[in-house]
């Protein structure tokens, strides 16, 4: 593979991930959260996400497998590791305790209020592992845009940028409990950056594990597990985000406009 294509993915990988730095920047500088744009950004997201994965990405792997396993088993492995993708999203979602998950909507005015009536220690140890469930989450998804940009750098840029723009609630997540916990802007900014870093490693880890062994074959199931891995997180974190964010039709105008936007993207590099 050129090493081109390899440094043009880890940078976008490593772009979606220091998206959370976006995050903790419009924590520390807004005194108010624009809901309605995050639940509209969320939704645009997971309307990219789903689009690709289901019209593009799960079609590219069926064919890829199809033509080297044959149409019957081909598609059945496709199948088999598009479920496998959605499983591995669903364990890292059953590992992670629901008081601790970074999915779960903030916004600065409740971490304000939250500050003012609870321990430090425990706002400390809320952003801690708000840090600690984002780097695990982010894992796959650095794997998943590291692999869609190997196999097409134009596909690779569309999941990076609805990446990017998930990530930004979660630098929120772990910036602001740490920032009123211990009042150290630095602090709380570096353990947002570190908490993203997860997704170049990600990338970084996977494709060192699995370069030896690359084939069209693994390819494909690779193509196919990441499809399954996208949907799950749109439907289970992004979409529901959105929908406590704002009203639900704005994050479902999202929704439709995010699938518009990859549709036509799409369409343009035919």
């Amino acid at each position: 593979m050129d090493n081109s294509t390899i440094w043009f993915a880890f940078g976008l990988t490593l772009f979606a991930g220091l998206c959370t730095g976006i995050g903790s920047a419009l924590a520390f500088f807004s005194k108010r959260t624009n809901k309605s744009f995050l639940s509209i950004a969320l939704g645009f997201s997971a309307g990219v996400m789903i689009y690709v994965s289901m019209i593009e990405i799960f079609f590219k792997a069926k064919d890829a497998l199809c033509t080297e396993m044959g149409e019957r088993p081909g598609y059945w492995v496709t199948v088999i590791a598009f479920f496998g993708g959605m499983g591995v999203s669903a364990l890292i979602d059953k590992l992670v305790p629901d008081f601790e998950n970074p999915h779960e909507p903030h916004v600065v005015e409740d971490m304000t209020a939250q500050a003012r009536q609870e321990h430090s220690g425990k706002l400390l140890r809320m952003g801690v592992f708000s840090a600690l469930a984002i780097a695990i989450h982010n894992f796959p998804e650095g794997l998943a845009t590291f692999v869609s940009a190997l196999k097409d750098p134009a596909l690779g840029m569309s999941i990076a940028v609805a990446i990017a723009i998930h990530n930004i609630p979660e630098g929120i997540a772990v910036s602001v409990p740490i920032y009123y916990a211990t009042g150290s802007r630095r602090k709380a900014f570096g353990l947002s950056f570190v908490s993203g870093l997860a997704e170049p490693v990600g990338a970084l880890v996977g494709y060192t594990i699995l370069a030896p062994f690359m084939t069209d074959t693994i390819f494909g199931i690779l193509f196919a597990a990441v499809a399954g891995i996208m949907v799950f997180i749109s439907l289970d974190e992004l979409l529901p985000t959105a929908r406590e964010y704002g009203e639900h039709h704005l994050s479902i105008y999202g929704l439709v406009a995010g699938m518009a936007v990859m549709a036509v993207s799409l369409l343009l590099f035919v």
